[in-house]
C-alpha cells in the first residue's frame, strides 16, 4: 500500500493539472457568482425552491463532470505515452518498483482520484456560491441552495457515479492504456484508427454491425444502465414556473439504480475485457521503453 501511496503521489508532482485545472474552474464560478449580472427569478412554493435548488447545484456537479472526463481522457493517452517520449521510463525502471504497480497505480488515478479531487472541488465552490448567492439574491432564493436534504443526495450521487463510471468505462480506460504504453506518435489517431477499421472492415466483409453496436453501447450506455431512465411517472416531478413547466426527478434517490446496474451481463463483460486490456498495457509498459 506504501507504494501505490508513493506513485500516486508521484501522479501529483507529475500532472499539477489534476488540482490546478479543478481550482480554476472554482475560481471562474466564484468570481462570476461574485460579479456576474443576471436576473433572479421569485419563488413563491416549497417544491419550487427544491427543485431550483436541485437544478443549480446539479448544474455545478455537470459542469465539474465534464471538465473531469476530458482531463481523464487526456491524462489516460499521455500517463505512459509521456514517459518514454521523455525517457523519465528507464529513471523509474531503474526503482524496485514493477511495472504492473505502475500501470495500475495511474488507471487508479485517472478512474479515482481525479474525479474525488472534482467531487472536492465541486462541494467547496457550490458551498461558496450559495453563500454569495445567498448575500447577494432574495432570501427565497438563496434558501434554495441550502436544503440539507439534497445536499445529502448531490454527495450520494457523486460517490455513486465515481464507482459506477469507473466500473462501466475501464475498458475504455484501459484500451486508452494500451495505446499510451504502445503508440510511437500520434495517440490520440491510434486510438480511433483501430476501431473505425474493425468498424469498416465488419461492415464491408459481413455487411453487419456488431462493432458498432458494442462501441454505442459502451460508449453512451451507461445512464441507461446505472439511473432509471424511463417514462415511468413515479420518477418524476412537473413544477410550474409563471408559464413555464419543468420536469424533474421526484429525488435523486429516485434516479439511482444499482440493482440493475450491478446484475447487467454488460457491466461484467466490461470488467473482463477492462481487466485483459489492463493485462496487456502491463505487458506492453515491460516490453517497449524508449520511442
Amino acid at each position: 500500500m506504501n507504494t501505490y501511496a508513493w506513485l500516486i503521489k508521484r501522479e501529483f508532482w507529475e500532472n499539477r493539472a489534476i488540482w490546478v485545472v479543478p481550482s480554476v474552474i472554482g475560481v471562474l464560478l466564484v468570481l462570476l457568482a461574485l460579479f456576474g449580472r443576471g436576473q433572479f427569478i421569485t419563488l413563491t412554493t416549497p417544491q419550487q425552491s427544491h427543485v431550483v435548488g436541485q437544478m443549480v447545484l446539479s448544474a455545478f456537479g455537470v459542469t465539474f463532470f465534464v471538465v473531469m472526463s476530458i482531463y481523464s481522457t487526456w491524462y489516460l493517452l499521455d500517463c505512459l505515452y509521456g514517459d518514454r517520449k521523455d525517457r523519465s521510463v528507464l529513471f523509474w525502471k531503474s526503482l524496485p518498483i514493477s511495472d504492473t504497480a505502475t500501470v495500475l497505480s495511474k488507471l487508479l488515478v485517472a478512474l479515482i482520484v481525479i474525479p474525488l479531487v472534482y467531487f472536492v472541488a465541486a462541494d467547496v465552490t457550490t458551498l461558496l456560491i450559495a453563500f454569495i448567492v445567498s448575500v447577494r439574491a432574495s432570501a427565497a432564493l438563496g434558501g434554495a441552495l441550502w436544503h440539507a436534504d439534497l445536499w445529502l443526495q448531490l454527495q450520494i450521487l457523486w460517490l455513486y457515479v465515481i464507482i459506477t463510471t469507473a466500473i462501466w468505462f475501464l475498458p475504455v480506460a484501459a484500451w486508452l492504456m494500451v495505446i499510451s504504453a504502445w503508440a510511437k506518435r500520434a495517440v490520440m489517431l491510434w486510438t480511433v484508427l483501430p476501431p473505425l477499421a474493425l468498424y469498416l472492415g465488419e461492415r464491408w466483409i459481413f455487411g453487419t454491425r456488431y462493432v458498432a453496436v458494442a462501441l454505442h453501447d459502451r460508449l453512451l450506455g451507461y445512464a441507461p444502465q446505472a439511473f432509471h431512465t424511463g417514462a415511468d411517472s413515479s420518477f418524476w416531478i412537473t413544477t410550474t414556473f409563471d408559464k413555464d413547466q419543468i420536469i424533474t426527478p421526484s429525488s435523486i434517490w429516485a434516479l439511482l439504480d444499482p440493482a440493475g446496474f450491478f446484475s447487467s451481463p454488460q457491466t461484467w463483460i466490461g470488467v473482463a475485457v477492462g481487466a485483459a486490456l489492463v493485462a496487456g498495457a502491463i505487458q506492453l509498459r515491460l516490453r517497449r521503453t524508449e520511442i
